[in-house]
């Protein structure tokens, strides 16, 4: 009852946040001294309410409470400077660079010590708290009281919210200023600890490997380039040297908007040395380029700087040594077309991690039951060593063993159920088949395939009311981005369904659909072990891995999917007859596009297709109609048609949900697909991702 108590941290949005949670693990229990960095933000993401079906956002107050774990340590603040002027200056041939008149505030850690198994390791998450260095006496003394207050005011704001919404100006200012204060803090305490241990900089990439961890903490890059520079008096290739050894990428996800672009006006108001040190990158990289091409359409592609936007992943691509994805799919895509360019120059510099999860949280911690009962069959190895779960194989036509994990899958039910209906007052059936798909609420990932199938079955049950059908949970849970209004009009449009199909008399103990409000990780450790069918439905092509995916797969629930992201590994150990695939393949997405894709002809030949659409544009009983999404589908507006070919697939999706139920209802064979996900789940394991990075990426020998 004391845990429950406790709010989920407000640390993270969504599979990025979680993955570096279970990497935090995965370094302490193998014994690597690692510390990762992050804000303190005194609100989380948002707490998702739905409110006639739509999502409200509200604030989410997660420090009381949750900040009992937090270690303050004031006494090692680090002042961070913002806007300002550069002043340059030679004395005795060295060159001293200065910024006057800056807007300073005060960055003030916070550690959360993260315990590895049994304790024998402890990972730092250090959380950075802005704070105003006080009030400016001197501006206030002058009259200038309202700059006073704003200085005070704009310290304040940069850790009071996770990932503000930055559709208007001032959240991409906003959103700026949090990224450098990451940064800079973080880069000046590692180069602190460091000066402290060995007195000199010359040996700092030997000693220290530095990851970014997608593009928003880009701009450590030219943070530590700054302090080589600026405060430790090495010229630019020396510095330039220590940087990019020290200094390596992961990039996870293919799509435009994660690529971080930065308006070249604001980043030069905003931060006026980082921008001439981005600037000078930008100009030796561009000439760079055309010593190695001479080809200046490649040297404008390659750039850091075009077009009058910084391009964040070019600079992180241009400088650091390591450039991995997180799927042997992804990775292969970054060299095949997003960094084709660069692939061509240094194809060495191109590597893949395949994400994992921390088994210790998302199968012994979240799944007790089934946790001891593998023990009690193969030992406690897996604990420590995910790869141990393949012992499981030899079960596999075990009927007692089959049984037992079915019996232990509906407990996991009946506890979800349980659990559903004190939270929420919904009552779930646990004796249908749970079919599950939650993580972020986002186009690509396909929500609205999973509801234009639900929609077909739900006409199919109206025409024939007395249709044989195996009782099916639909559950949903996701958030939208609040500028996200695409988004968020599609989780309108299941609460439109959810509302219309759950009182239709029809569809008592045949259907039911429920959208899980405020998904979050306390929620997902009891759903996971629940979970029978895992919808991991993306276009191909578009998801760079996923991990939740892996969750699902360690508690043995079965995966309907596309090949695309870490699926296609899964699928490389399971084989056919252990999920459920369907749908196009990355070349034929890319060729069906290429070849003139028109979703119009679709609609109009398949009768299924054309009825479940034309559903979804009048509405259902609540009297909304969704006439704008099929348009969207259909014709584009402002976009591409159907630019994430849920069209093209709807078919092939509806048959492999078709051979699912089919499969569901031999519950032995269903149980030994189960069994056998569980048993080949172990490469999914972090212990394995991070033992990748350190040897492959960071150069660090392995402690354990």
């Amino acid at each position: 009852a004391i845990y429950d108590c406790e709010p989920d941290a407000g640390l993270g949005n969504g599979g990025l946040g979680r993955l570096a949670a279970c990497y935090l693990d995965g370094l302490a229990t193998q014994g690597y001294v690692a510390k990762g960095y992050s804000i303190l933000y005194e609100y989380g993401i948002f707490k998702q309410k739905l409110v006639d079906g739509w999502q409200t956002e509200l604030p989410d107050f997660w420090l009381p409470g949750g900040d009992v774990w937090l270690v303050p340590h004031e006494e090692s603040a680090i002042a961070i400077n913002f806007e300002g002027e550069v002043v340059d200056t030679w004395e005795n041939q060295y060159h001293h660079v200065e910024i006057a008149n800056p807007t300073t505030i005060q960055a003030v850690p916070y550690d959360m010590h993260v315990a590895g198994k049994d304790g024998k390791g402890v990972s730092v998450l250090r959380l950075w708290s802005a704070k105003a260095p006080g009030l400016d006496m001197a501006l206030f003394n002058q009259g200038d009281y309202m700059r006073a207050m704003e200085r005070n005011a704009m310290a304040e704001v940069i850790s009071k919210v996770l990932y503000p919404a930055d559709n208007h100006p001032e959240g991409k200012s906003l959103r700026l200023r949090q990224q450098y204060f990451l940064v800079s803090a973080s880069i000046q305490d590692i180069v602190a600890h460091h000066l402290r241990e060995f007195g000199t900089m010359d040996n700092f990439a030997d000693k220290v490997a530095i990851h970014v961890n997608d593009t928003h903490p880009t701009m450590a890059i030219p943070e530590l380039m700054r302090i080589l520079l600026d405060e430790c008096g090495y010229g630019w290739d020396e510095a330039w040297n220590i940087v990019t050894k020290t200094m390596a990428y992961t990039n996870h996800t293919v799509m435009k908007e994660a690529l971080e672009c930065w308006p070249e006006d604001l980043f030069r108001s905003l931060l006026p040395r980082i921008h001439q040190i981005v600037k000078e990158i930008d100009n030796r990289y561009r000439a760079h380029i055309w010593e190695q091409t001479h080809d200046a359409g490649k040297v404008e592609a390659m750039a850091v700087i075009s077009g009058g936007v910084v391009r964040m992943a070019n600079l992180c691509v241009a400088t650091c040594h390591s450039v991995n994805g997180v799927s042997a799919l992804h990775s292969q895509i970054l060299k095949d077309t997003v960094f084709n360019d660069y692939y061509k120059l240094t194809p060495d510099k191109f590597k893949n991690v395949t994400n994992g999860i921390a088994q210790r949280r998302w199968l012994c911690q979240a799944n007790p039951e089934l946790t001891s009962y593998i023990t009690e069959l193969i030992g406690d190895g897996f604990i420590y060593n995910g790869d141990e779960l393949a012992k499981l194989r030899k079960f596999a036509d075990d009927k007692k063993v089959l049984k037992k994990i079915g019996q232990i899958k509906y407990n996991n039910k009946k506890a979800f159920a349980d659990y559903v209906k004190k939270t929420t007052g919904i009552e779930l059936d646990p004796d249908s088949i749970f079919d599950v798909q939650v993580k972020r609420l986002h186009e690509y990932k396909r929500q609205l395939l999973n509801v234009m199938h639900i929609i077909h079955l739900y006409l199919n049950l109206k025409d024939n009311p007395n249709m044989e059908m195996r009782p099916h949970t639909f559950l949903f849970g996701a958030k939208a981005a609040p500028g996200y209004a695409v988004a968020k009009r599609i989780i309108r449009l299941i609460n439109s369904m959810a509302n219309q199909i759950n009182n239709d008399p029809i569809c008592k103990d045949k259907l039911q659909v429920f959208f899980l409000e405020n998904y979050r990780v306390s929620m997902a450790e009891v759903l996971m072990p629940a979970s029978e069918v895992s919808q991991q439905i993306s276009t191909a092509g578009k998801e760079a891995s996923g991990t939740g995916n892996m969750k699902f797969m360690m508690n043995g629930a079965l995966t309907v999917g596309t090949l695309d992201g870490a699926n296609v590994e899964m699928h490389e150990v399971l084989g056919d007859d252990n999920m459920f695939l369907f749908g196009l393949k990355t070349e034929e997405v890319i060729e069906m596009r290429n070849a003139g894709y028109n979703p119009y002809r679709l609609y109009s030949r398949d009768p299924a297709l054309h009825r479940v659409l034309d559903q979804i544009s009048n509405g259902f009983n609540d009297g909304v109609r969704y006439d704008d999404i099929v348009e969207r589908l259909l014709f584009g507006k402002n976009c591409t048609p159907d630019e994430y070919m849920l069209l093209a697939d709807f078919a092939s999706y509806c048959a492999a949900e078709r051979r699912m139920t089919e499969t569901y209802n031999d519950r032995n064979t269903w149980n030994r697909m189960s069994l056998m996900n569980i048993a080949r789940s172990g490469i999914f394991a972090a212990d394995r991702s991070i033992a990748d990075y350190a040897e492959r990426i960071w150069n660090v020998p392995y402690k354990k």
